[in-house]
């Protein structure tokens, strides 16, 4: 059973499509998609509210030749922003493209308030003068929320750009239309902190789109590979790398193998085998799973369990306890086979430990996890040299020296000679097993 379970590796799933593996882009996109829906009532909140300031701003200037204008932006900005966000809601090949005229239009919005608010004259500093530059800041808001850096970027470049450039009209040219009214001394320091601000929320929706877009794709990782293993070890290989990410990573194995299986199926319909031998594989999951290994594929009578959550330590530890439990488990089994008049089952564990590579092997036509290395000939050799030496519970020295100087209550130890090949430990419940 040795060379077959060196050989032929067991059937695995079918590796997902090409389209169910995104690129970083399509998680990107994903990213933008998801945050602007939980936003969604938030990005609308904020476009009512720079109408409210549109209106705020038409009152505070009181009758100026200008405060028509305002009431004209006003319906412009409402009508078409409504409509840009509907149509981008809607999806399609265009909704990026009205993504973009939504970003213009905000951008446009905020400098018409900021020149106009210049044209108008503010000769004393007070609501109209703070009405005029809240717009900007409330739709560089809006556009990050959005979660689109370069429209982020878009919208403060031309804010930012318009508003300099007319404070330097104003700056060189003081009896221009802006006038001397236009006080540097206020309007520079509000620039630099909206360029101050802008880079900060350009920074933060980076990050943000980043870290969703991680978040998607390590969810997406842990879905795909939660269909070869537990959830614990989907969710830490995904971080590792995903699917088709082999790594080299320290596991405890263990083969369980029933013995005299051949002979057996000489005696006994196949039926009966059968009956058998997924009995001893049902028990076998049980107590793997119970102890946070996997059963990392079924050959033939043998099962092949791996232990690689956690350190070194706990893993033997976890294999280890695992191994008593098949055998106490395994008893009340074949009490009940016995009560039915059933031939019991035996059978050998082998265990050790070491470097593997760890990982979804996939050609881009099947994917299988598995675990491939110079400790899984070790294994096979020492399932081999139990069977032969009657051993129910057998294990390498480099396992043993995982467990600490002290082994569990109940456990004690026989070593097994066999000269050039590694130190085999014979595993007794409360006795020596002779060498």
């Amino acid at each position: 059973m040795t060379a077959e379970m060196e050989a032929a590796p067991a059937p695995s799933p079918a590796a997902p499509p090409p389209d169910a593996r995104p690129d970083a882009r399509g998680h990107a996109r994903a990213a933008r998609r998801l945050v602007q829906a939980a936003n969604g009532g938030r990005l609308l909140a904020i476009r009512i509210i720079v109408v409210l300031v549109l209106l705020m701003a038409a009152q505070a200037y009181d009758g100026s030749l200008h405060a028509l204008s305002h009431w004209i932006i006003l319906a412009l900005y409402a009508g078409s922003s409504v409509w840009f966000a509907l149509a981008e809601r809607g999806g399609g090949r265009r909704a990026d493209a009205y993504a973009w005229a939504g970003t213009l239009l905000n951008a446009g919005l905020a400098v018409y308030v900021i020149v106009e608010h210049l044209l108008a004259g503010a000769d004393t500093a007070g609501a109209a003068d703070a009405v005029s530059r809240l717009p900007a800041f409330l739709l560089l808001l809006q556009t990050a929320l959005s979660v689109r850096v370069w429209h982020t970027a878009l919208y403060a470049g031309i804010v930012g750009t318009a508003w300099g450039g007319a404070l330097a009209v104003t700056h060189l040219d003081r009896a221009g239309m802006l006038g001397p009214h236009v006080d540097l001394a206020e309007q520079v320091p509000a620039l630099v902190t909206f360029v101050a601000a802008a880079l900060v929320v350009i920074d933060g929706t980076a990050r943000l789109s980043r870290a969703v877009a991680e978040a998607l794709r390590l969810e997406h990782q842990r879905t795909l590979l939660a269909r070869f293993v537990p959830d614990d070890v989907a969710e830490d290989l995904a971080r590792e790398g995903g699917l088709g990410t082999v790594r080299r990573r320290h596991a405890c194995l263990m083969i369980l193998d029933i013995r005299s299986f051949s002979r057996l199926s000489a005696e006994h319909a196949p039926e009966t085998m059968v009956e058998a031998l997924l009995s001893f594989r049902a028990l076998a999951q049980e107590a793997v799973a119970a102890h946070g290994g996997l059963v990392d594929k079924y050959v033939g009578d043998a099962v092949l369990a791996q232990f690689v959550v956690g350190l070194p330590a706990d893993q033997a530890r976890a294999a280890l306890a695992c191994a008593r439990m098949i055998r106490v488990r395994l008893g009340r089994l074949n009490r009940a086979r016995n009560a039915q008049g059933r031939f019991p089952l035996r059978v050998a564990v082998a265990l050790h430990a070491g470097e593997l590579l760890v990982g979804v092997f996939d050609d881009g036509t099947r994917a299988e996890y598995t675990v491939l290395g110079p400790a899984m000939n070790t294994l096979a050799r020492i399932e081999s040299r139990a069977k032969a030496a009657n051993l129910d519970i057998a294990a390498s020295e480099d396992f043993l020296r995982l467990t600490g100087p002290i082994l569990p209550e109940g456990i004690t130890l026989a070593p097994v000679a066999d000269g050039g090949q590694p130190v085999l430990f014979a595993v007794g419940e409360g006795r020596r097993v002779p060498a």
